[in-house]
């Protein structure tokens, strides 16, 4: 199968760009509104865009209306970063349901919250990686947002911790995102597999 730019309308494109990016991490956005109400929300176009300094991207994609996230950031130009690990699956999938903007999404998805360290927004509490972050950008993308923010904070549960300065993949059982789907990563190697 063979598609150029000319011939994207016959296909859908989201679908066959989204089942081949795989598997992608979740970032599972918290925010607070100007009036402060929290929010939370995950994002699976999510990765590490420099490490000087160290800043991290989401990208927020076009809807109906406009996210609640973006609208928070945009206010506030603060927001933290929380990994999903296995036993948290099923909250950030209830968080990605389509709230009103003056519902809690911590309520809504029962995760715990507590207070930020170094930006004033909630985290969620059994994440076992936390990132708080300012705002550096919102670059316009098309229909979509991505935004950009500079690492202030990081939390990191103390079992998921190793020494020096790793993180154990182990312990931090996160979850991918597929097209449709999540998948467990469990397993991990090094290469060359055939020891050559």
């Amino acid at each position: 199968m063979k598609i150029g730019e000319s011939q994207f309308h016959e296909h859908r494109m989201s679908k066959l760009v989204k089942g081949a990016v795989v598997p992608r991490p979740i970032a599972w956005v918290s925010s607070l509104s100007a009036e402060g109400v929290a929010n939370l929300a995950p994002f699976s176009f999510f990765t590490v865009a420099s490490m000087d300094p160290v800043t991290l991207c989401f990208s927020i994609g076009d809807g109906e209306r406009e996210k609640d996230t973006l609208v928070n950031i945009r206010e506030t130009g603060k927001f933290i970063i929380n990994l999903v690990s296995e036993d948290l699956a099923d909250q950030m999938h209830e968080s990605s349901k389509n709230h009103s903007p003056d519902v809690d999404e911590f309520q809504a998805a029962g995760a715990e919250p507590e207070p930020g360290d170094f930006v004033k927004v909630p985290r969620v509490k059994h994440s076992p990686v936390h990132m708080e972050c300012t705002l550096s950008q919102i670059v316009e993308v098309g229909a979509g947002h991505l935004v950009l923010g500079r690492l202030v904070g990081y939390h990191m549960k103390d079992d998921v911790y190793k020494e020096v300065d790793k993180v154990d993949p182990h312990k931090l059982k996160p979850v991918g995102r597929m097209a449709g789907d999540y998948t467990y990563i469990r397993e991990f190697y090094s290469l060359p597999i055939n020891g050559k």
